[in-house]
């Protein structure tokens, strides 16, 4: 499961600013994150590395720090799909702290990531004696189910070049880069990996990554796109 080691004090800044980009944690105090701190747990994983697989034992949530993870399931006939990629200040495997049950899906580093970790036993007390954070919890929960509805719907009523220009700006929001030509996107996915991610073949996603590109809405690169005409895009996504 990668290198894991307790979070020093000497690490303080850095691990507070990606906690505070966590929703869970984003409004607590300098006390309140200095003691979160202290008892959590660094992670550092390779790309390709796994940090859990779907029904592993789980009792713990994780921080994305620095670099990408993807979130997983496999079909009983050995096809994948993928969850969703999560990057810095990017929270993850929060059911498990109220239901230390069989994780629900495999998470890949995607390219070589540092998380930070905090286990069920760590956190239940601190949620209860700062309720807020149990509220601020059953709010990320409710966001989750919300995107869960929605790609549900997106499969059933939106097809594949929809599906595939609704990811790709989603991806722009989250780790696109303004230049001078549009918004540089690095997701560091392949092509495989990037039509698990909207729930299709890989030869239609190209053909759709294709009739984009002729029309002049992006550039396709290896691992990245660069979107030239986000309007375009967006009326694309419905």
């Amino acid at each position: 499961m990668g290198q894991t080691s307790r979070v020093s004090s000497s690490d303080g800044a850095v691990v507070s600013d990606h906690v505070r980009q966590a929703p869970l944690f984003a409004a607590l105090d300098d006390e309140a994150v200095a003691e979160l701190r202290a008892a959590m747990v660094e992670v550092t994983l390779v790309r390709g590395e796994v940090l859990f697989a779907e029904g592993d034992a789980g009792d713990r949530l994780y921080v994305v720090t620095d670099g990408k993870i993807k979130l997983g399931r496999t079909s009983p006939d050995g096809r994948e799909n993928l969850q969703g990629i999560l990057g810095p200040g990017e929270m993850f495997g929060e059911l498990s702290l109220f239901d230390p049950g069989p994780r629900t899906a495999t998470a890949t580093a995607v390219t070589a990531t540092t998380l930070i970790g905090l286990g069920h036993d760590d956190l239940d007390p601190w949620i209860r004696r700062r309720p807020e954070v149990g509220v601020a919890m059953l709010r990320a929960l409710a966001r989750r189910l919300r995107r869960t509805n929605d790609t549900l719907s997106d499969l059933v009523f939106r097809d594949v070049p929809g599906r595939v220009a609704k990811a790709l700006l989603d991806l722009a929001r989250r780790f696109g880069v303004p230049s001078d030509q549009g918004v540089h996107v690095t997701h560091d996915l392949t092509q495989e990996e990037l039509a698990q991610l909207v729930g299709a073949s890989r030869e239609t996603v190209n053909k759709a990554l294709a009739d984009f590109q002729q029309r002049g809405w992006l550039r396709h690169e290896a691992r990245a796109v660069v979107l030239l005409d986000i309007d375009r895009l967006a009326r694309r996504a419905g």
